[in-house]
This record gives C-alpha cells, structure tokens and sequence, in this order.
C-alpha cells in the first residue's frame, strides 16, 4: 500500500516517512459494484482514494434522470471539496465494478495538508485539471448537438491499444447518454449512424474508433445552436 501511494499524482514528492503517517491513519475499505460511496447532501468526514476499481461522479434531479461529470479509477481520489469548505458533498459517487479504498478522515488531511506544501501542491493541480475539464463539459452541453457530446466523448475516452484507439473500459449506452445529457435512444442512433460510416466498431463489448468523428464531422460538432428535443 505504501508504493501504491506514492505512484499516486496527490502524493508525489512525499517522504516515505509522511506516507506511513498517512497510512497509520488510513482505513482501507472495499465496496461491491453499484454501490454509492457518497451521496450529494451528505455531511464530508473522509477523503476516498481509489487503489482499484472505477466510480462513477454524477448528479441526479428530482426525477431521477442522471448525468455524469466524471468517471475515476486508480490514483483519482473523491470528497475533497467538502473537506475543504465544510459545506455538503457536492455530488454522489458510486462503484461501477467492485473497488477498493483508502479512506483518510478529515481532520489527517487536513493536518497533513497543512504541514506538506507539495501535497497542497499536488491538490491544487488536481483541481486545476478538474476545473478545466468542468470547464470543457458545460462549453459542449452549451454549444454542441448531441451528436458532437457523443464524438468527442468517444475521443476523449479511447485509448491507444494495439495500435488503435479503444475505449477500453465498458460503458453502457446509457452511461454514454449519461455523460452527454442525452436519451439512451439518440445515443443509440448516433452510435448506428457512426458504425455505418465506419468511424466506430464494437468489438467483445469494447469500442474501436477508426477516425475521430470530431474531425469527420466538424459541422455536427461546432454547431452552435444545440438540438432541440433530445
């Protein structure tokens, strides 16, 4: 656990003395697929780091429907901002597959927050990137159709791999739609209309993007006037 730490962004540059620190103080806890590690409301008293496994960010409104601001695995850490400010949690994150933590409660991360000027470092960079991606979200709901949130959140999610570009993570349509503040049914178009052109494949349940269809496409993408209806 301690080398897990230290290959994680938040703590580069700490001693191995201030990781057994932490560590001493840190509880590790797993949670089963589909289960909410923070509900949005909620009162803030632990910093979850992710060791293993993907949670899901999201918002939910009074009817139900989901959108989701991010996706986290290893290295990515949740529930810092109500440590922070003391405010309620700000969002609900929940398990997407079987996961395991590190849970650090408050008043440590506070205190080694304060005492380590490299970890608030590394907290600041992290929120920076955060805040920009934020960013980048509410430009694209504000800005694209729906089927450039689709495109460029296929570009943004595939990774090289054998010499393609693969989401290699599993998502579901619906996840998709999630993402993109759209229906489980016009990403299901989009997605058709991408396969018949040949920019994307599915292959073992697993998508291969041939082409960005952000480049193919660049009108659907920059549209400025957003669909209406969807």
């Amino acid at each position: 656990m301690s080398v897990a730490l230290q290959n994680i962004p938040l703590f580069s540059g700490l001693t191995d003395q201030d990781v057994q620190s932490l560590l001493k103080l840190a509880t590790p806890r797993r949670f089963a697929k589909s289960i909410a590690v923070i509900r949005e409301g909620a009162e803030g008293e632990s910093l979850f780091i992710v060791i293993e496994g993907k949670v899901k960010v999201y918002l939910n409104d009074d009817n139900g429907k989901e959108i989701i601001l991010s996706v986290l695995g290893p290295g990515d850490f949740i529930g810092e901002l109500a440590l922070i400010d003391d405010d309620a949690r700000s969002a609900s994150v929940m398990t997407m597959e079987p996961s395991e933590f590190l849970v650090l409660p408050k008043q440590t991360f506070r205190d080694h927050l304060r005492k380590n000027p490299d970890l608030a470092m590394n907290m600041l960079r992290v929120l920076a990137t955060r805040l920009r991606g934020a960013d980048q979200m509410i430009g694209s709901l504000a800005l694209m159709d729906v089927f450039g949130r689709v495109a460029r959140t296929l570009t943004q999610l595939a990774k090289p791999a054998d010499g393609r570009m693969v989401v290699t993570d599993r998502y579901t349509q619906q996840d998709i739609a999630n993402m993109v503040g759209a229906s489980r049914e016009m990403v299901s178009r989009i997605f058709r209309d991408l396969t018949m052109a040949g920019l994307i494949q599915v292959e073992h349940g697993q998508i291969v993007v041939n082409e960005s269809p952000r480049q193919t496409f660049p009108s659907a993408v920059s549209r400025q006037t957003p669909r209406v209806g969807h």
